[in-house]
């Protein structure tokens, strides 16, 4: 457990940092479209984050194939496809029913890690899960009604999308084939890359104030960069569904920044389903000897 404090503190980090993006972003899309705030914020991460990639190693590694396949996969599906069908869900529903697809995540996460990975699941992990799934869908079921055919696609594109990168950053993260800043930088730059002209087409040229592309500048630079730098590097000691279990919590954390900033008041029954969701957590990082 000693080996494991600092990957679950990072990864409590990374947490704090994603709850906070839900704010951030519903602000910046009153100002341009989805396509285009995912565009520059994962593009601007990549670009800070080049200069330090080793591409020799990348270049020369033995495995270079089955590692540039798994960095496409996690670059769409992460940052192209997952992002931008949940930014596309923000704008039809409110930010605690899309919270709904980062509480449902786990739940992929887990079976694919048990079918793809062969790591089994120890009881106490599966009834923590369970727990921390089922005391979010409970935080946030009155913010699920009334929700579009439209708007339960995009989530449930979103949910599968971000599955993806915990399984195969996982995998690259053990097999130490790259360092974890070429981990981080790589998808980010073609996920990023592959939006902008996509976005430069659908939604044009962004003319926004320079509060918002001040906040795109921290959402880069802080809930990014910095972000996911802590969490693939927190993969080289936590299982995925461990590391994915704990960003259950992003969308609690979500509704306690609206909270104090906005002054929306939680109920009793938040209340009590926020206490669960960390008992689930807590009980989803038992591992035994």
């Amino acid at each position: 457990m000693r080996g494991r404090i600092l990957p679950l503190g990072e990864v409590f980090l990374v947490t704090a940092l994603w709850a906070s993006s839900f704010v951030a972003v519903r602000v910046v899309l009153d100002h341009a479209g989805p396509l285009t705030v995912a565009s520059l914020r994962y593009t601007l991460a990549a670009l800070l984050l080049l200069p330090w990639v080793r591409w020799n190693r990348l270049r020369h590694a033995p495995s270079r194939g089955w590692i540039w396949r798994r960095l496409v996969a996690i670059g769409v599906s992460q940052y192209t496809v997952g992002n931008v069908a949940l930014f596309s869900a923000l704008i039809l529903v409110t930010s605690s029913a899309a919270s709904l697809a980062l509480c449902l995540t786990p739940v992929a996460v887990w079976i694919l890690e048990a079918a793809w990975l062969r790591d089994r699941l120890r009881r106490l992990q599966m009834l923590g899960s369970a727990i921390a799934v089922a005391s979010c869908v409970a935080f946030f079921s009155g913010g699920a009604t009334g929700l579009t055919p439209a708007a339960v696609g995009l989530l449930a594109v979103a949910t599968l999308s971000f599955a993806v990168l915990p399984l195969l950053g996982r995998q690259i993260a053990r097999s130490r084939a790259v360092d974890n800043i070429t981990l981080t930088a790589v998808p980010l730059l073609l996920g990023g890359g592959i939006l902008i002209p996509v976005a430069a087409a659908v939604e044009g040229i962004p003319r926004m104030p320079l509060s918002a592309w001040g906040i795109i500048g921290g959402l880069a630079t802080v809930n990014t960069l910095a972000a996911y730098l802590l969490y693939n590097h927190a993969l080289h000691r936590l299982r995925a569904g461990e590391a994915n279990i704990v960003l259950n919590l992003i969308p609690l954390g979500t509704a306690l920044i609206a909270w104090s900033t906005l002054g929306e008041r939680l109920t009793p029954l938040q209340m009590g389903a926020l206490g669960l969701a960390i008992a689930g957590v807590s009980l989803a990082q038992y591992r035994g000897k």
